[in-house]
């Protein structure tokens, strides 16, 4: 009993001797604070923003799709679907894209697969979050589903006489074939005969031939090695660059209701699997020419637009050439808006036309094409 009542004694006076020393050194702290460093500066209201919608977006996921041991009854029974593991452990091991957060549902399912096994088909998805600003898209740990019978011999040139039908799965799209493509929908670029003769020949002042250009280069004594086709389709481009001048030419572009990246492949050249908005993959001042197809057009807001003209001064060298093919725009947006837009590069107008565009859309609502090769200076 004495001895009980002796150690209740020695812990009572450690604890009050704990906490006057607590008390001692708070009140320590509040009468000296420690000095605030002057060498690191704040961090940038919107890095803020983009670290808290991240944030945000992992949470909102917890909450809405409990964890596997949260998402149980007593009996063991699942009470609710339970947020991807694969998402969680990747969003601790890199950034997910901040406008994913408006997508939720559509990255979740995304993420939602079996681990080590066959990857859900879903470039349709794929497509959907990566327009709508989810790039980079979250990796996952799964293999890609490939065609069940793929081709026994793959093309050597960039024009070959066909493009193989059994190197695509072609579930997602209405058309089951390059032929019927080519044939039902002539005007997206897969009659590729048909888009190498718009490249070479010249028709009107809004042409702008691959061998006239690469007169121009030369008689400007510069070198074309190098070149990004932003918008490029099929690949039509980079295929003639490559023929005729033995010219690398990387081609960005999307799988939007056909297999485009599939068809830029098959013909022995690199796609890039990117939107318009994303910045482009390669380092600074490493291009000789940028060529913006007509995938670049008026319906690109124009705060995207300035963005993706300065990443691509980012890109080209001094004295690379950038090339806006038939970009077309209202008449009064390119006046006001887009031509001086481009002007603010400062770069050298090498060709400059400007014409009506005479369908039904471009007399109604007054559009018109530009056709434009600008240069940009030496240095700056």
């Amino acid at each position: 009993m004495g001895f009980t009542m002796s150690l209740n004694l020695v812990l009572l006076m450690a604890m009050v001797a704990t906490n006057i020393f607590s008390l001692y050194h708070l009140s320590s702290n509040l009468q000296f604070p420690k000095p605030t460093s002057l060498t690191h500066s704040p961090i940038p209201d919107h890095l803020v923003l983009q670290l808290r919608t991240i944030r945000a977006t992992i949470n909102h996921l917890t909450r809405h799709y409990p964890s596997s041991d949260a998402a149980t009854t007593n009996g063991g029974k699942p009470s609710g679907a339970a947020v991807p593991q694969d998402l969680l452990l990747y969003s601790r091991l890199s950034p997910i894209a901040s406008s994913c957060h408006n997508h939720i549902d559509l990255l979740h399912k995304y993420m939602s697969y079996t681990p080590f096994s066959i990857c859900p088909h879903d470039s349709d998805l794929q497509e959907t979050l990566i327009l709508n600003g989810c790039h980079p898209l979250p990796r996952r740990r799964c293999f890609s589903k490939t065609p069940s019978k793929p081709p026994p011999s793959l093309p050597l040139h960039p024009f070959p006489i066909f493009l193989p039908d059994s190197s695509v799965i072609w579930s997602k799209y209405a058309c089951k074939s390059f032929t019927c493509l080519s044939e039902k929908q002539p005007n997206i670029g897969f009659d590729l005969k048909k888009q190498r003769e718009s490249l070479v020949t010249f028709s009107s002042e809004l042409d702008l031939p691959v061998p006239q250009f690469m007169q121009i280069a030369k008689s400007a004594n510069s070198v074309i090695r190098i070149g990004i086709d932003i918008g490029g389709g099929t690949g039509t481009f980079a295929a003639v660059m490559k023929e005729l001048y033995n010219v690398t030419v990387l081609t960005t572009t999307m799988n939007i209701n056909a297999p485009y990246n599939e068809a830029v492949a098959l013909r022995g050249l690199v796609p890039l699997h990117v939107p318009l908005q994303q910045r482009l993959p390669v380092f600074d001042g490493v291009v000789d020419l940028v060529r913006c197809g007509r995938a670049v057009n008026r319906w690109i807001p124009s705060v995207v637009m300035e963005f993706m003209l300065y990443d691509v001064d980012r890109v080209l060298r001094g004295g690379g050439y950038l090339w806006l093919d038939r970009f077309f725009s209202r008449r009064v947006d390119l006046e006001k808006v887009f031509g001086p837009m481009i002007g603010k590069l400062g770069y050298r107008k090498v060709k400059w036309s400007v014409a009506n565009k005479t369908d039904s859309s471009g007399l109604k609502h007054e559009e018109v094409y530009l056709t434009a090769l600008l240069q940009k200076p030496a240095s700056k």
